[in-house]
């Protein structure tokens, strides 16, 4: 059946209510103006450059709100609202292992012409290699102690005994590895969470996108129902990762709508990726193709993998989706897993390393969902329940935590 109060999970931004027959970004009632206290949270994209190697005090930036922001359980500010703010202060990384570090201060939110002030700090940086201090200061890596580093480190030691063997170990490593640049280098597309340091006066448009509930109910409960719950990994064979998403529509479509998104479509394990794999792990940056482990849903890989991420290899969004059987509404039918890995861990049972996701894969299910909401390709959503059996893990033993229901999106 489809949940009443649907959707409503807040781990990376909120999505929504179910009504009958409609869906709303997150809540059913609307604020034609609304004072958002101090201390909300709300989810933005770059959608400028910026770089610590170049940057300078006072530049300016810009961003946009990217999931729906809620008050009291009604909708305060919808996605796309705009952003403007500057750098406050900045420090680029230099060859004495200095760290980089930005300030940024947020001076103005805008929807069309209504502008409004606003005060806020960074306190996050989504799938970064950077920390964040309480005051919102970002603060780059040592280069000195990345891996690549490191091995510079021991071939210089190797090179003051064994002075030949030690160049000849330098120019193997200068041909696999690059030195790494420790400046803190955001593209466009880089998501932060910033909170409001002062209340904010909201008299933009508070009126969220809404989309149809898929139709009819019935039969979408029936074609839920009928599907695996959960795929199952290659070596050993244990069951993984919960299916907590699903697509109506053409791979054409689905790929079209993770690409506007700003997900990339992950790349094959073979030899090649996992040299590349072990480059970003050492250069201590990201891997935006990175590989993933196979998985398997009625015994079947997936059809197609997407990612997001940023300037680490160790944190991604990610997410495995495998075709089925039949059509619904006349679209072909996917069924996906998505989790966030959010740091690398040595298995000792496999003898390699493997990422930790965020047990609350239902968060993973939002940020899919926000992500996709937001490109303007989904035409129906629909939050369907299903009764799991209780304490699911998966392969590497991570305890999920979930309410179960799968999320339904119809392009």
């Amino acid at each position: 059946m489809l949940k009443a109060d649907a959707l409503r999970h807040s781990l990376h931004g909120r999505i929504s209510s179910v009504r009958p027959g409609i869906i709303l970004l997150a809540a059913a009632g609307l604020l034609a103006a609304a004072s958002i206290p101090s201390g909300t949270e709300i989810q933005i994209r770059l959608t400028t450059a910026l770089n610590t190697a170049t940057a300078k005090q006072g530049q300016r930036f810009d961003a946009v709100v990217i999931a729906p922001v809620v008050v009291g359980g009604r909708i305060a500010m919808p996605a796309g609202a705009k952003l403007s703010g500057h750098i406050v202060n900045v420090t680029a990384a230099d060859q004495s292992d200095q760290q980089a570090s930005l300030n940024l201060a947020f001076d103005q939110i805008a929807d069309g012409a209504r502008k409004s002030t606003l005060a806020a700090k960074v306190t996050g940086v989504d799938n970064a290699r950077e920390s964040v201090d309480a005051d919102g200061k970002i603060t780059g890596i040592k280069a000195s102690e990345t891996g690549s580093a490191r091995l510079d480190q021991g071939i210089n030691k190797v090179s003051e005994k064994y002075p030949g063997l030690g160049d000849l170990l330098g120019t193997v490593k200068q041909a696999v590895l690059k030195q790494t640049d420790a400046n803190i280098d955001y593209e466009p597309g880089v998501e932060m969470t910033i909170a409001l340091t002062k209340p904010l006066d909201w008299t933009g448009s508070s009126t969220g996108l809404s989309v149809k509930a898929i139709q009819p109910e019935d039969a979408l409960a029936r074609l839920v129902a009928r599907q695996p719950f959960q795929t199952v990994a290659e070596k050993p064979a244990r069951p993984s990762d919960v299916t907590n998403l699903m697509f109506l529509g053409s791979e054409q479509q689905v790929e079209a709508a993770f690409e506007k998104a700003g997900w990339s479509r992950a790349d094959r394990l073979n030899d090649k990726s996992k040299l590349e794999t072990f480059r970003a792990m050492a250069e201590a940056r990201g891997y935006k193709e990175a590989p993933v482990s196979i998985l398997y849903l009625d015994g079947a890989p997936p059809d197609m993998v997407f990612e997001k991420a940023t300037d680490t290899f160790n944190a991604r969004h990610h997410i495995r989706i495998f075709h089925r059987p039949g059509k619904f509404n006349g679209q072909d039918v996917w069924e996906a897993s998505g989790t966030h890995d959010t740091g690398i861990d040595y298995s000792q049972e496999s003898r390699t390393f493997t990422h930790k996701i965020d047990p609350r894969i239902d968060g993973e299910r939002a940020k899919v969902v926000n992500d996709l909401l937001f490109t303007g390709l989904v035409q129906g959503l629909s939050l369907v329940e299903r009764n799991l059996p209780p304490g699911l893990s998966n392969a590497t033993g991570d305890q999920l935590q979930t309410d179960g229901s799968i999320a339904v999106l119809q392009f």
